[in-house]
């Protein structure tokens, strides 16, 4: 995906008329000269330490984080500590959550051993039955066939994997067999446990063709569909919070901004920079603000079980209270923010608009000499506060390092140019609304432009 940035000049000319401040300040206080506001940033920028990030991603990166596992228990223990060694009030939030661990499967076609892959929440059982193709498993396709004893063949597209498993076997199915509709094998999930379901595995476009292929000349085919060993598994994971309350308690606001990372990491991948670095950055911008003058709440928060379904976010959400939802002006979330391999800074919103938190860090790349430009995604923990009303932005670089969800996510992949330019615009944009000289920002879903920035076309590549 190309991004398209505005010139560094033409935003610079916009930051010189807007001065960068949200038309919620300017209606009550005159805005800075634009000198002034760079000041303020750097009280923050010149604090920030890239080799502190860089040292704590490797730390984090020294083993992968999966929820519910020592690793990630470990990780919890170091945030907290850290947080804690800053003068933080810091809590560990721990939830329970079901993890699905992934089965073996196998299957043999006319004798054959075909390379195949499992879905998430697929029952157990082996298999031995002809083969039926059933198109794409739609209840129209199947409603007039008997599949009982049969396994279905079932080609990928137009509805979900579970919806294709559950029409199959409704049909009387014994187990589905769903074939990719593109090069390559499926990675994919019926979704949710279901007493319902039917043994199903995936296999290649080729593989299903060739099969399809047979059925379609006549050919009798057996085949045998093995899973095994698969389980769902009640867990525990944890969110780390730590709170700085207002230094001027006489003017504070009553607001409460977040700043958030996930530390857990998938399996088999050190995650350092899926999400070492969001933490890595989450830490040092908290080392930075602890002893800041400020009138409005900070809260700095590690979300566990982000890989799993954004499900340490979601328990954080939950657990706030309405007042402090409505008290809450702003979330920023920093996801893969260190990779050297990675494109440009994007700041990402669930619905594709603008908010107060994309404003004010437009604002503040512009002072930094990093402007940045915004679209429309979900997959990470700003969702939660999204779907609470709370105005919430994703920062990422994008498109994505090849080694995303890899082995090879590795402390060697990180730019600390990179962590520092993170680091930099989310901070002086969050100290735009909490330092004590500002008035409070006014709540609004899509604040007034303090710059002029493009919207990309797609989420993240």
């Amino acid at each position: 995906m190309v991004i398209r940035k505005k010139p560094l000049a033409a935003l610079l000319i916009a930051a010189s008329l807007a001065v960068g401040v949200p038309a919620a300040f300017a209606k009550e206080a005159p805005a800075p000269p634009a000198q002034a506001q760079k000041a303020f940033d750097n009280k923050i920028i010149k604090k920030i330490s890239a080799d502190n990030m860089y040292n704590h991603i490797a730390h984090l990166a020294a083993e992968p984080r999966v929820a519910g596992t020592e690793a990630e228990w470990n990780a919890v223990q170091y945030i907290e500590a850290r947080l804690s060694s800053y003068g933080y009030e810091t809590e560990i939030q721990p939830f329970t959550f079901e993890n699905y661990y992934a089965p073996k499967v196998a299957v043999t076609a006319g004798g054959e051993a075909l390379s195949s892959s499992s879905f998430t929440y697929t029952p157990n059982g082996v298999v031995t039955a002809d083969l039926v193709y059933a198109g794409l498993g739609r209840a129209s396709d199947v409603e007039s066939m008997d599949l009982t004893g049969k396994i279905a063949l079932v080609q990928r597209g137009e509805i979900s994997f579970g919806e294709k498993v559950l029409n199959a076997a409704n049909a009387g199915a014994s187990a589905v067999i769903i074939f990719n509709n593109e090069p390559g094998g499926i990675n994919g999930t019926l979704g949710e446990a279901n007493d319902n379901y039917v043994p199903a595995v995936a296999l290649s476009r080729e593989d299903g063709e060739r099969l399809r292929a047979g059925l379609a000349e006549g050919q009798t085919i057996s085949a045998t569909v093995s899973v095994t060993d698969g389980r769902i598994v009640q867990e525990t994971s944890h969110n780390v919070v730590a709170v700085k309350k207002p230094t001027q308690k006489k003017k504070a606001t009553d607001q409460i901004i977040v700043v958030g990372s996930h530390h857990d990491s998938v399996p088999g991948a050190p995650g350092a920079n899926d999400d070492a670095s969001g933490v890595a950055a989450t830490l040092e911008l908290a080392r930075v603000m602890a002893n800041m003058p400020t009138d409005t709440e900070i809260r700095f928060v590690t979300f566990g079980a982000e890989e799993l379904g954004l499900v340490g976010s979601y328990e954080y959400v939950d657990s706030l209270s309405q007042d402090e939802r409505d008290r809450i002006v702003g979330m920023w979330q920093m996801d893969m923010v260190g990779s050297r391999d990675a494109g440009d800074l994007v700041m990402f919103t669930v619905d594709g608009e603008k908010n107060v938190v994309t404003d004010l860090s437009a604002a503040a790349g512009v002072r930094t000499g990093t402007p940045l430009t915004y679209g429309q995604e979900g997959r990470s923990d700003h969702v939660p506060f999204y779907e609470a009303g709370i105005p919430a932005a994703l920062f990422i670089h994008n498109p994505v390092e090849p080694w995303y969800h890899t082995p090879e996510d590795t402390l060697d992949k990180i730019s600390k140019e990179k962590l520092q330019e993170t680091a930099e615009i989310v901070g002086a944009a969050v100290y735009r609304i909490a330092r004590p000289d500002t008035p409070a920002l006014e709540r609004a879903k899509v604040a007034p432009k303090p710059v002029e920035y493009e919207k990309i076309v797609g989420g993240i590549q």
